[in-house]
């Protein structure tokens, strides 16, 4: 009969077990509940890398057009212009923003 109160604790051991695994499949930080919060993470990552990516292939196109071997000439001119500050009196300089 004394092994009864044994058993019991077995099993409420083995229950106790149990039910922090489901808690932490639901509630932990890989669970059920963080799936919505990793997939709005991603989101905005996926959208920061395409900024990020358009950004870079604007910088390697412009990083194309000053080639040593043929820059290009409008190119050359418009960075001599803003850097130098090297403007004629009669030209008029309009600027657009890169955004």
């Amino acid at each position: 009969m004394h092994r009864q109160p044994r058993e019991h604790l077995k099993q409420g051991a083995a229950l106790l077990v149990l039910v922090g695994l489901t808690l932490a499949a639901i509630a932990g930080p890989t669970g059920v509940l963080a799936w919505a919060e990793n997939a709005d993470a991603l989101k905005q990552r996926e959208a920061r890398i395409a900024v990020l990516t358009d950004r870079r292939d604007a910088l390697r196109n412009r990083v194309g057009l000053l080639d040593p071997n043929g820059a290009d000439p409008d190119l050359v001119s418009e960075l001599v212009r803003r850097e130098l500050g090297a403007i004629h009196p009669d030209e008029i300089v309009i600027t657009l923003d890169d955004d």
